[in-house]
């Protein structure tokens, strides 16, 4: 009641001002209480985000229920653990057959959706996911709403990956039985993931536009951060030909509940370009891989199938060597496919494949970046090769640009007769 009293008082007050004031002075008010007036009004929308509490919405439904009726929908939907359990397991519990278990749960959910008092318990929500669809072009892919309602509702609270997953349950349930008049789930189509959209909205042209996006992306034959694709994106002919139906209200902030362990995202970057974030994010033949780089979905770089995939997608995202068993640790962290890497199956792909180069005691590297293989003797003989003669000082930058090994062990090498000799002050090959 005090926030419309509040609401109403300052419309009213920026009325009083226009007529109050000359013309110009009049404009000048009229476009400051417009900017009061918007910012109440986000400052509503932040603290309905802030109070929001899907667990908390679910346990006062429930209350609805008899105590069999809330554990059917408890164990059927994963809402007491992440796993749902089946109608026969949920039988075997109660001693009632698997027919009249799925009785229940359809008669519990028919009498949540007939509650005169229902949208008591769900307007919040409710309007929290129309702005969020709204401004991202009518729909989002099913798990990136998902991220995005359970990162507003844990804002406060510190929870488990598997506490997350109950979440999204319990969002997934409340959109699919409770705002399916609103909401539509979409399963199959042809260019998108699973996602929720309007009902309302025709996506078609959203459709047209991830296929373009898909095409040059392929045709380009290389990853590209989020910044670059939608720079991208921007110069597509579809992108223009749908221009003004892209531009959509930019209210909420949604990035600041995505979080990576392996890169960081440009929050700016999709917080001003919700809808074609969301075309990538929901886009069935366009993905993201755990640096943060897209690409076409199947490709190796971003979808790595074998231990040699993962093991050159860590090496080209770390930018550094790495040693060997570190290597299995990171793949084992970032659990590319939840399969475990062993240090030794490591350390063989590192010495059988070409592309890996030896650059310290059990560090590897890209033969990309310029280090080569071989003994440190090895190395000062292509370097003195190339530039003749040079110091004992360029010769160990030279080495380290190559190598990993203690200068120690330069100036060792650089001692043995049968290969180098003193010239000047520096160093050559003996001829």
């Amino acid at each position: 009641m005090f926030k419309s009293q509040l609401l109403h008082f300052e419309i009213f007050y920026f009325i009083y001002l226009t007529l109050q004031a000359p013309r110009a002075l009049r404009m000048q008010k009229y476009m400051e209480g417009l900017s009061i007036l918007d910012q109440i009004i986000d400052k509503q929308k932040a603290e309905v985000i802030d109070n929001l509490d899907t667990i908390e919405i679910i346990n006062n439904l429930f209350k609805e229920l008899s105590e069999r009726e809330r554990d059917v929908l408890l164990r059927r939907y994963g809402l007491r653990n992440a796993e749902k359990e089946t109608l026969e397991k949920i039988g075997t519990v109660h001693n009632l057959t698997r027919e009249r278990i799925r009785q229940i749960e359809t008669s519990s959910i028919k009498r949540l959706q007939s509650l005169k008092n229902l949208d008591n318990y769900i307007s919040s929500l409710k309007k929290i996911i129309f702005q969020l669809l709204e401004e991202h072009g009518g729909m989002m892919e099913k798990e990136f709403l998902m991220e995005v309602l359970v990162g507003y509702s844990l804002s406060s609270i510190n929870l488990d990956i598997a506490d997350e997953e109950i979440h999204k349950n319990y969002i997934n349930f409340l959109i699919t039985k409770l705002l399916h008049q609103e909401f539509e789930e979409v399963l199959n189509s042809k260019h998108f993931k699973e996602l929720y959209k309007l009902k309302y909205q025709k996506i078609n042209y959203l459709e047209e536009l991830a296929e373009e996006i898909h095409n040059k992306i392929a045709e380009s034959e290389k990853v590209h951060n989020t910044d670059d694709l939608i720079d991208l994106t921007k110069s597509l002919e579809k992108f223009k030909e749908h221009e003004e139906k892209l531009k959509r209200e930019n209210s909420l902030n949604t990035a600041k509940v995505l979080k990576s362990r392996f890169f960081k995202e440009s929050h700016d970057i999709i917080n001003n370009n919700k809808v074609l974030y969301s075309v990538l994010r929901s886009s069935r033949k366009i993905a993201q891989n755990e640096f943060g780089h897209w690409g076409v979905h199947n490709w190796r770089e971003i979808k790595p199938k074998t231990i040699n995939d993962k093991i050159y997608l860590v090496l080209k995202n770390y930018k550094e060597p790495i040693h060997f068993s570190k290597i299995a640790d990171i793949i084992n962290e970032i659990k590319f496919d939840f399969k475990s890497a062993n240090a030794a199956t490591v350390h063989n792909e590192l010495i059988l494949d070409k592309k890996y180069v030896l650059v310290g005691r059990g560090l590897y590297g890209l033969k990309d970046w310029g280090f080569k293989k071989g003994n440190v003797i090895d190395v000062i003989e292509e370097v003195l090769e190339k530039e003749s003669p040079l110091t004992r000082d360029e010769i160990i930058d030279r080495v380290l640009e190559k190598r990993i090994v203690k200068k120690a062990t330069i100036i060792l090498a650089l001692m043995n007769r049968d290969k180098f000799e003193r010239v000047d002050n520096g160093y050559a090959l003996k001829k």
